[in-house]
């Protein structure tokens, strides 16, 4: 492979979305070329910075968003400029709408729609009330934003609003926290796997607790990202003689997909030596159909003085 059809693959080789054959060629050239090698190392970096920036939502992008959504159902062209509208604003038009469209027809006939419509525009209101003005109760560095799901009369004769809140919080602390571990135990398992990577690279200094190990045991075993599980095998290192780590790694290494993955594996087994290792070992070097890998295993099979295949 040539340089530039490496810069290519790097970041998906970082995130773990090559194939396996992608994989071998592209270690293979990274192997033996430097200026590939540190280009490898650039991209971990701006992965890294790149995850820990974070973007807050502005207010009004659902309200637009809607909006533009209902454009196109409708074949209206997408708004260039966002109209924004006050609630009260929304309230008259909405008002004005229905007596407009109302003309010779009875007031008594006007009561039920004209009445909806002033919910509809109460809902409205209290919506951008809520979603503008934070409660005194919260602290000022929270966001809370409101989606109104339904508006209703009540049998009192007022107005029941079914709505949903999103809250953004920073929460900050230091490792030794039990709430700032228990967020990242709960990180580990987002659908971002930046957050995940993120995550899983912080509670590697916590790996001595028994349910961060059982965490990262999770992530090695069940996450779909490789370099996910990549950095729980870094946190699982410290605890490569643990019976439970044990078990797990030599069922990574034969069933995972990821060779960078099962080549870490073979490393941490090879560290603390056993005989179901050597034995688990033996049969996959038969059967493996990566070249790496296979070299990898024969290699420990011969420093372990162990036949290379089962007799």
């Amino acid at each position: 492979m040539t340089c530039d059809s490496i810069l290519k693959l790097v970041p998906l080789y970082y995130y773990g979305e090559l194939t396996p054959d992608e994989e071998e060629r592209l270690e293979e050239h990274v192997h033996g070329c430097p200026a590939c090698t540190l280009e490898l190392a650039r991209q971990r970096a701006l992965a890294a910075a790149l995850d820990r920036r974070q973007i807050v939502a502005a207010t009004m992008l659902l309200e637009d968003c809607r909006s533009d959504l209902m454009a196109a159902i409708q074949g209206g062209a997408p708004r260039v400029e966002p109209s924004v509208k006050g609630a009260w604003r929304l309230f008259l038009n909405a008002m004005a709408a229905s007596w407009n469209g109302a003309a010779g027809s009875g007031i008594a006939r006007l009561r039920q729609p004209v009445g909806a419509l002033a919910l509809i525009a109460i809902g409205f209101f209290a919506a951008r009330m809520i979603s503008t003005t934070a409660p005194p109760s919260s602290p000022s560095n929270d966001d809370v934003y409101s989606t109104v799901r339904s508006v209703q009369p009540d049998h009192a004769g007022g107005v029941a609003i079914s709505l949903d809140e999103t809250r953004h919080k920073v929460v900050k602390g230091s490792m030794n926290d039990g709430n700032i571990q228990r967020l990242l135990l709960v990180a580990a398992h987002e659908d971002n796997p930046a957050v995940r990577v993120e995550s899983v690279d912080l509670l590697r200094s916590q790996s001595g607790s028994t349910e961060v190990r059982d965490a990262l045991l999770n992530v090695l075993s069940a996450d779909s990202n490789a370099g996910v599980r990549l950095k729980a095998l870094e946190g699982l290192k410290p605890l490569a003689g643990d019976s439970e780590v044990r078990k797990t790694l030599r069922r990574v290494l034969l069933t995972d997909d990821n060779v960078p993955v099962r080549m870490q594996v073979i490393d941490l087994l090879v560290a603390n030596r056993d005989d179901n290792m050597v034995g688990v070992m033996q049969g996959l070097v038969q059967k493996e159909n990566n070249n790496s890998v296979r070299l990898k295993l024969e290699k420990a099979l011969r420093d372990m003085n162990a036949s290379i295949g089962t007799f």
